[in-house]
């Protein structure tokens, strides 16, 4: 879904640039500071280096591929994008996913409703519910794989954390995978509400 030539939406623009700006901001941070807040452990240098190239993986293959086209640029889709990047690292640098119990549930569950539904306003323009809830779960499923697998690597296999690991993983797949499964229906509502009726 893209916005008309001419035609700025102010909201996600002023929502994405804040986004990943405070992504960037707070990663500097916790790569300076890192015993200040929840960071330590948990893998920030992988983060640092993964974390700004999720965010800004839109504008990227945007300038790279599609800024010929003409093609205006996914405003909405972008910031969905960026949303989970940023708001999982400002929870770890507020150490609310070691403080506030079933945080890190929610989260998974959000950021998957946010990661999916960017991904399927840039690929997808039906109004059909099938088609979204296939692209919403073949791409939320691989993506709460990789998160999982990622997290393994960076921090979880030196982490106190193994001996739920096994747990936790069945359970932040399954969260994601209803996150995207939000995600479809929401954005399968919102389409059906904006398609024209054929009474009028």
């Amino acid at each position: 879904m893209t916005t008309r030539p001419g035609r700025t939406p102010w909201v996600p623009i002023v929502l994405d640039v804040a986004a990943k700006a405070g992504l960037i901001v707070l990663l500097i941070v916790a790569t300076v500071y890192p015993d200040v807040g929840g960071v330590r452990g948990k893998g920030m240098g992988v983060r640092a280096v993964a974390y700004p190239i999720g965010a800004f993986i839109v504008p990227i293959v945007w300038w790279l591929w599609l800024r010929r086209r003409r093609t205006a640029y996914p405003w909405w889709g972008d910031v969905l994008i960026t949303l989970p990047w940023f708001t999982d690292t400002l929870g770890n640098r507020l150490n609310l996913f070691d403080t506030l119990v079933s945080f890190d549930d929610w989260m998974h569950y959000v950021n998957w409703i946010f990661l999916t539904a960017g991904a399927l306003v840039l690929t997808t323009s039906t109004a059909a519910w099938w088609p979204l809830l296939e692209r919403a779960l073949a791409f939320g499923v691989t993506a709460a794989l990789g998160w999982e697998l990622g997290e393994y690597v960076a921090f979880i296999r030196f982490s106190p954390e193994l001996v739920t690991a096994y747990t936790d993983t069945l359970g932040d797949m399954a969260l994601g995978t209803l996150g995207s499964v939000t995600a479809a229906v929401a954005l399968w509502l919102l389409r059906r509400r904006a398609e024209p009726s054929p009474h009028r």
